[in-house]
């Protein structure tokens, strides 16, 4: 008996890019503390009153199946946020509902590649990218970006690799590299993708924090809409990490479809937690700006300890809950650097190689820890790594 291909071989029968985190927590599970500055989980917890409005819906009764492509209500309250960011015309119809960000990634891949289809992405890239494109059966291919150029990519590149593609996934505000794409970079992706005749997909779920620049959906872009999924989530916006709720947006013909693909799998989701989001999407920016304020906060404070120093240095940290760090100047590359530093100072980072070969000689820190806490294992980490760079 075998099993299939497709599912042997999500990780390309190689490492899933999370080695240290494992590494970290089986330290951590023998009882030494370790500084965890690796995964995007918010220090804050979901607020109490969207927790409260999660119990009522439970105990009111809205625990059986929900509509598959999701509640009316909440539905209509993504179409009519994302209308208002972006000033595309949106309807519920233009909305599938699924349980997390990565959910809905998944089903936008089931919805526009066929078995074999060649699938572009990012370097760097989110570590879990490539294994949703071979999972719905099409074919990985990075294009290469550069710390030169801000990790932002270059028609040059996309357009070397677009030639017999069927879809480019991009993700701005970026993870793992916190760069925001600029203007002319959206543009040149529209322009590629209309040329080469490629279906965008779009992941925007860390579009609420922004620290640099704006937001820029390429959906809004001309010729675009038609052609665009865009993947958004309450995770990050609204510290529901758990809650696993998400979604897609993109052309209804294209939605009416993806509702099948619900159906057959997931069968929607529950129907007290989609209250709970569309509780939270009433209660307006003011939430979604709290929310984002400790990262923007510690941001602030990494440029700041960066500026006394000259051996790391930080691609621009213009958006997201991670900062990405140089470190080529200690000598060593993101791997090896991450794994000593958690020897010797039992703090736990990302290497850059975990993103993919562009971001090789750097590591992500995640901003996601008290201030104080933050600040004393960002120090220890810059000490370490002048102490290196030293020898």
């Amino acid at each position: 008996m075998k099993l299939s291909h497709r599912i042997t071989n999500i990780t390309g029968g190689g490492s899933d890019g999370w080695d240290v985190f494992y590494r970290a927590r089986r330290m951590i599970a023998d009882g030494i503390p370790v500084t965890e500055l690796t995964i995007g989980e918010h220090d804050i917890r979901t607020h109490p009153d969207i927790l409260r409005a999660m119990d009522q819906a439970a105990v009111g009764g809205h625990t059986g199946y929900a509509t598959i492509p999701g509640t009316p209500q909440l539905r209509e309250s993504v179409a009519a946020r994302i209308e208002a960011r972006t000033g595309v015309p949106t309807t519920s119809e233009n909305i599938l509902i699924t349980p997390g960000g990565q959910a809905a990634l998944f089903a936008a891949y089931i919805a526009v590649c066929d078995p074999g289809d060649t699938a572009l992405f990012i370097d760097p890239f989110y570590v879990t990218y490539p294994g949703t494109i071979r999972g719905a059966g099409a074919v990985p291919k990075a294009i290469a970006t550069s710390p030169e150029t801000a990790f932002q990519p270059t028609k040059a590149a996309l357009d070397a690799a677009a030639a017999g593609a069927k879809s480019l996934l991009v993700n701005t505000p970026n993870n793992p590299t916190g760069v925001v794409y600029s203007a002319e970079t959206l543009q040149t992706i529209a322009d590629v993708c209309i040329a080469h005749d490629l279906w965008l997909i779009s992941d925007e779920v860390y579009d609420t924090q922004v620290w640099e620049g704006r937001h820029i959906s390429p959906r809004s872009l001309p010729g675009m809409a038609e052609r665009t999924l865009v993947v958004g989530s309450m995770s990050k916006s609204h510290a529901m990490t758990g809650s696993r709720i998400g979604w897609v947006c993109g052309p209804k013909e294209v939605i009416s479809e993806m509702i099948n693909l619900s159906t057959h799998t997931n069968y929607g989701v529950a129907g007290f937690v989609q209250d709970a989001a569309h509780f939270a999407l009433g209660q307006g920016d003011a939430v979604e700006e709290t929310v984002a304020a400790p990262f923007r906060r510690r941001r602030d404070l990494t440029m700041q300890a960066l500026a006394g120093q000259n051996v790391v240095r930080a691609v621009p940290a213009q958006g997201a809950m991670y900062v990405m760090l140089d470190i080529r100047a200690t000598g060593m590359d993101g791997e090896g650097f991450a794994n000593a530093l958690l020897d010797a100072e039992q703090i736990a980072v990302m290497p850059g190689e975990s993103f993919g070969q562009a971001a090789a000689g750097h590591v992500r820190v995640a901003m996601t820890i008290a201030d104080d806490k933050y600040l004393d294992a960002l120090s220890r980490l810059l000490a370490f790594a002048s102490a290196l760079a030293a020898e």
